[in-house]
């Protein structure tokens, strides 16, 4: 006789072992129609999930949305896989998860998929939508399991039981109609509860288990959502996004570029550097600002100080290597051991903590082909990384005041819209467990004693110590993990870092690792999508263009390019002989934010004439009254 907790405190007796679809219906029949899963003690569940004990139970519906959107995701594979192969027999299914935004699987067939393809299946899809199939789980013997796949040469799923599915272990099988794939589930009621809010979005190749040693699959992506309106939405996204790609306006605006010779590491042009350079310039304010020692670390670190450090087990893999007089060595892929040596120099009282140490550290990982993506996913990239050594009485202030600068650094970039996530320990992790306690502890309490809202995320954090995790929105909605604040309780004891404490005993000190922007490079491909190329005008590589009507106002433009850059500004000049016209829209698709269009009346009475990016005519004003708005735009970073 189970007896149901619900959310709200209220609970349900029962004579017998019930589904959570029965509990459903037993609350109402609307709640019934509407429950896409449950929770059952925090487990995820079919609705035809049965509960034979006493338990806690929450039904989900389309309005927990981020579970109802993984559940719908999941299904829209299953949905996927099985129209293909109506379509298509003879291709075998592998892999199908939900993944951010949508879904995908990856197909085995002779054949190549084509655009025409994808509006077959998609058209499939939405019949099998309407058929309202049944999802049903099914519990299959493991060599079963591998017979029945096995007659229908499903090879990949032959191999994906042999070693997943352990010896004497059941095979978890979801069924649909007449299709059937291995699956651990949850999933929908019926395929009915769908809906329309889907759509195929793309094509590409993927390795099996992404081994380029294994055979090549082809990979069909889409996406889901709860309803038609959020597809539309999301497509209206995606086609803003497509405009803002970082990878088109870095060579539109001649920021950077790609090339083969040099895979996942940017060339940067004098322009982009300039917006760098500047991003740096900030960061280095704030470094001074906070009390920070900026430093240096070599490129190359013997292989044993890695593996001390625990990074040579973990990341060995990401590691680009090399040998120097029978040594091994790492490029460096993080700064955090090396910070750690510049510590070790010279013996250490608590009277010199808290010790904060700050590299603009360029590092390199060995990040595969295929997830190479622009700036947002490099092999080199800069880190603005720091590290900040005090004693455990000290950590929670010095944490209070990382929030606090994170906060400002993302303000005065443009961003506003910032979710918080606790990190807590992975499996594979360093350090013993009461350590993981503290530093779990102490980076909650700096959350709570701000008064911020946080998730929790379990088994996310690094494997030396938990971490806050900061997420941007940028313009258009999307989100970006950027910067990081861990605590490190581990590290520092297995590299030897010590300080005399005021007993004179020798104490460990707590390693906090913190990174704002991240890796400037990837900051600024975010920053390129968030503004489209229209940086503030604190950021913009160019500031201001000159540009004259006639030959006659050449000697007044060189004149007032000189004066704005003694200024401080960025200013250039254009005296080609064009159309005035066809000059102000070069610059304007270049997304200089003001243009100065010098006639002979501007000479005249010493003055200019100001155009804004927009199209916005400023009219004619004296040039220290210009000046004077551009400081204050800068100083006050306005986007």
């Amino acid at each position: 006789m189970p007896l149901i907790t619900l959310p709200d405190g209220s609970q349900r007796p029962f004579e017998q072992p019930v589904t959570v679809h029965e509990v459903a219906a037993s609350i109402g029949s609307g709640l019934a129609k509407a429950a896409l899963a449950g929770r059952v003690d925090g487990a995820l569940v079919d609705t035809s999930f049965l509960i034979e004990r006493d338990a806690e139970l929450a039904i989900v519906t389309s309005r927990d949305e981020a579970t109802a959107l993984e559940l719908l995701r999941h299904d829209a594979a299953h949905v996927m896989a099985q129209a293909v192969q109506e379509l298509y027999p003879g291709t075998q299914v592998t892999i199908g998860p939900a993944i951010d935004n949508g879904f995908y699987y990856d197909f085995a067939r002779d054949e190549p998929f084509t655009p025409e393809d994808l509006e077959r299946i998609e058209t499939r899809m939405h019949e099998i939508v309407k058929r309202d199939l049944p999802i049903v789980r099914e519990v299959w013997d493991r060599e079963e399991a591998k017979r029945r796949f096995g007659e229908l040469d499903e090879r990949y799923k032959v191999e994906i039981i042999e070693d997943i599915i352990p010896e004497g272990e059941a095979v978890s099988i979801y069924r649909q109609g007449d299709w059937f794939d291995v699956c651990r589930g949850p999933h929908l009621p019926s395929t009915g509860k769908l809906g329309n809010g889907f759509k195929l979005t793309k094509l590409a190749g993927a390795y099996w288990r992404g081994d380029s040693k294994n055979a090549m699959l082809q990979r069909i992506y889409g996406t889901a959502w709860r309803d038609k309106k959020e597809l539309t939405a999301y497509l209206t996204r995606l086609e803003e996004a497509e405009k803002r790609d970082h990878r088109k306006l870095g060579k539109q605006l001649d920021l950077f570029h790609f090339q083969d010779e040099a895979p996942g590491m940017a060339f940067w042009h004098a322009k982009g550097r300039t917006v760098y350079r500047l991003a740096e310039a900030y960061m280095r304010e704030k470094l001074d600002e906070y009390g920070y020692q900026e430093v240096e670390t070599p490129q190359l670190l013997d292989r044993s100080l890695w593996e001390r450090s625990g990074h040579w087990d973990k990341f060995a893999g990401g590691m680009f290597t090399t040998q120097l007089d029978d040594h091994d060595y790492a490029i460096k892929p993080m700064n955090c051991p090396g910070h750690i040596q510049l510590y070790n120099q010279g013996l250490k009282s608590h009277r010199d903590l808290p010790l904060r140490i700050a590299e603009f550290g360029v590092v390199h990982r060995n990040e595969p082909s295929g997830t190479l993506h622009g700036l947002m996913r490099a092999r080199r990239f800069t880190q603005d990384d720091a590290h900040v050594f005090c004693t455990e009485t000290q950590l929670q202030p010095e944490v209070a005041t990382l929030i606090d600068m994170v906060f400002e650094t993302y303000r005065d970039f443009g961003f506003a819209d910032i979710d918080l996530a606790l990190s807590l320990r992975p499996e594979q992790r360093v350090g013993a467990d009461d350590l993981w306690d503290k530093a779990e502890a102490a980076l909650e309490r700096s959350l709570t004693d701000k008064g911020l809202r946080f998730r929790v995320q379990p088994g996310e954090g690094a494997f030396y110590g938990p971490k806050i995790e900061f997420t941007l929105h940028d313009s258009i909605g999307r989100a970006w993990q950027c910067g990081t604040i861990q605590v490190d309780f581990s590290m520092p004891g297995r590299l030897g870092a010590h300080y005399i404490a005021e007993d004179n005993s020798k104490q460990t000190p707590v390693m906090i690792h913190r990174a704002i922007l991240g890796s400037i490079e990837r900051f600024i491909g975010i920053l390129i999508e968030h503004y489209a190329g229209l940086f503030p005008l604190w950021l913009a590589p160019v500031q201001v263009v000159v540009l004259n009507i006639t030959d006659r106002q050449a000697d007044y433009v060189k004149e007032v390019a000189k004066t704005l850059r003694g200024k401080g500004f960025r200013a250039e000049i254009d005296l080609r002989n064009e159309k005035i016209g066809f000059k102000i829209r070069e610059h304007t698709l270049q997304r200089v934010p003001y243009l100065i269009v010098v006639g002979d009346r501007e000479v005249e009475t010493r003055s200019v004439a100001v155009r804004d990016r927009q199209g916005q005519d400023l009219g004619i004003l004296e040039l220290d009254a210009f000046i004077g708005r551009l400081h204050e735009e800068v100083a006050n970073r306005i986007h």
